[in-house]
């Protein structure tokens, strides 16, 4: 190898070294090694950010927009509900993602069905008490899975059959790579239920992690005729044993209902008493048709004036003229145009009726105000303090049909070839925004910038090792050592090549590096070459050993709390199965040695 290809590998050494130990964020740690790479003259420029402007980068960034025009919308609460609702268990969540997961994965991109599910698959983990780090690893390993049991699953079949058809080899069929992907995405799934379960670690989000010193609010709920509510019973609702709410009351027309059973029926005009946590009471107010039953102005806004509305925490000072008086007699709206919709005090359940509750220096309130109320009040004498709550924008529930049908407009697009999958995502995404499915200023919060900055920069690794021709050294003295093992042995070292190369540079690189040499190998040893491009095609996605193996691995890699050692320990038992099912399936279905070279399947 020359000098740039030892320095090449001894930076990608350094990268995997600080990603292990966390030395610092993944997207600075590949910022870092390009960066240097640059300096030291072994990149140029282009060459080492042009990963910003590839195709996958920006396909991810235009999914995460079409992700949150969903969410705002309230469809992804929909598909939620449908899909992940009714199951309770970490056990059921894994195997509902796995039936879903691989089904829609082998027709639709992988990164796509990361992106859509991922906030879905987060909202469960934080109602029914899960560590999302237990299913946001299995997401993205099911849909790569799953993206390996047709032609269209992913990009990187795509990448090895154009490959093949430029050496004139019979190209794959629809299904064919399903005789062997669907067994391994099987055997995948039972290791994920069985030891990988096991392997993957509990971290819980922030609010769970603050236990006994998350803030508990009143909050009174008005159930409205419209509301889907009406006509359930408190179980079937989903309004009981919801982590961080408690439902101690029902006022029905004067008449107090309480404690509240599981089975009692919601009514139009119940008035709804819940203690819970700020992310519950957010949740609570999405539902269409339940609104605070302080907020009497509520009902007569516009619409506009409804979607502008936040929700914002205050702690009352000593010196407030709130102190000392009801929140009914405060004249709160007048003075500050805003409801009053929760009240927390000193880890104390306040049991008495907002309306009626004296207010106190130190109590916390919780509001519904205007959008500028923090910008107005933060200096405000009356308040200690002033902050905006995440996530507390009012659902367009109007507009679910816009948005669905842009998500449909998509898949279709990407499925039939219609569009780039990037600039259909980009036109999905610009739709929601056009028709108001959510605002310019929310789509550019929903992109994380650290996710698209970590696989842009890795891609001008990737670049490195490609152009030094680090990669292909190594892989060939690897795959010549084995040749003179036989066939198999060359199948297995072809596989484990590919799926080393698949850690350290993209996927489709990765292919594209290793069929060359399973061309190659196959001549010398007078072996048929459809055996060995399965298994690239195979190990060019099933690579779960590093979050920088997969562009979903590391779209999840953040919001799970992950660690590289986390992938590893994962991962890698899951490499080495899928390796031996691969080496031994791939003979049987497609064998070394055929009467016309090239031959396929029916």
């Amino acid at each position: 190898m020359s000098g740039d290809a030892w320095i090449t590998v001894a930076v990608t050494v350094l990268v995997l070294y600080a990603l292990a130990k966390e030395l610092a964020a993944t997207d600075m740690v590949f910022m870092a090694a390009i960066v240097l790479l640059s300096v030291l003259g072994i990149l140029k420029p282009e060459e080492a950010f042009g990963g910003f402007v590839n195709n996958a980068v920006l396909l991810v960034g235009g999914l995460l927009v079409v992700a949150a025009g969903l969410r705002e919308t309230g469809v992804m609460d929909a598909m939620g509900t449908r899909f992940l609702g009714p199951v309770k268990t970490e056990v059921g969540a894994l195997l509902c993602l796995a039936v879903f997961c691989t089904t829609k994965s082998a027709f639709l991109n992988n990164t796509s069905a990361v992106a859509l599910l991922m906030p879905v698959v987060i909202d469960w983990c934080r109602k029914n008490q899960v560590a999302p780090s237990k299913l946001l690893i299995p997401l993205s390993f099911l849909t790569i899975m799953g993206g390996c049991c047709t032609l269209i699953g992913t990009s990187t079949n795509l990448v090895v059959d154009g490959l093949m058809r430029k050496a004139n080899i019979t190209p794959m069929g629809m299904f064919e790579i399903g005789w062997v992907g669907v067994p391994c995405a099987l055997i995948g799934l039972v290791y994920l239920l069985t030891v990988g379960r096991k392997l993957l670690p509990e971290r819980k989000e922030l609010i769970e992690q603050l236990g006994d010193s998350r803030r508990e609010y009143l909050v009174e709920m008005i159930v409205q005729p419209t509301c889907p509510l009406v006509g359930q019973t408190i179980e079937t609702a989903g309004l009981r044993n919801l982590p961080g709410l408690f439902l101690f009351e029902i006022d029905r027309r004067g008449a107090v209902i309480g404690p509240v059973s599981p089975d009692v029926v919601i009514e139009a005009q119940d008035r709804l008493t819940f203690t819970g946590v700020v992310s519950t009471i957010v949740d609570l107010k999405k539902i269409p048709g339940l609104l605070p039953a302080e907020d009497d102005n509520y009902q007569v806004a516009t619409k506009a004036a409804r979607q502008s509305r936040r929700m914002v925490e205050a702690v009352v000072s000593q010196s407030s003229p709130l102190v000392g008086q009801t929140v009914r007699d405060a004249g709160f709206r007048t003075h500050y145009n805003a409801a009053i919709v929760a009240i927390h005090r000193n880890g104390e359940r306040v049991t008495t009726k907002i309306g009626d509750v004296r207010l106190e220096p130190g109590d916390t309130l919780l509001m519904q105000t205007g959008p500028n109320f923090v910008k107005a009040h933060r200096n405000n004498p009356d308040f200690y303090l002033v902050s905006d709550v995440d996530d507390s924008i009012p659902l367009r529930h109007d507009r679910w049909w816009v948005a669905v049908l842009c998500l449909l407009g998509m898949i279709v697009a990407i499925t039939f070839k219609l569009l780039d999958p990037m600039l259909a995502a980009f036109t999905a995404g610009g739709l929601m925004i056009a028709t108001r499915c959510l605002s310019g200023a929310d789509a550019r919060q929903a992109i994380d910038w650290s996710v698209l900055i970590s696989i842009g920069a890795s891609f001008g690794l990737g670049t490195a090792l490609e152009k030094t021709g680090a990669a292909s050294y190594l892989s060939g003295q690897l795959v010549s050592l084995t040749q003179p093992l036989g066939p198999y042995a060359t199948l297995a070292a072809i596989y484990f090549v590919t799926m080393v190369l698949n850690e350290l540079i993209t996927n489709n690189g990765a292919a594209a590096l290793a069929v060359p040499f399973a061309l190659k190998a196959a001549e010398q040893i007078g072996c048929d070459a459809r055996p060995f491009l399965i298994a690239v095609t195979l190990a060019a996605s099933f690579a779960f050993a590093s979050p920088v193996g997969y562009q979903t691995h590391m779209m999840v890699y953040g919001p799970g709390g992950y660690r590289f050692s986390d992938f590893v320990k994962v991962g890698v038992p899951l490499n080495v199965l899928l390796w031996i099912v691969a080496v031994v399936l791939i003979p049987m279905i497609w064998p070394f040695h055929l009467p016309i070279a090239g031959a396929v399947l029916p």
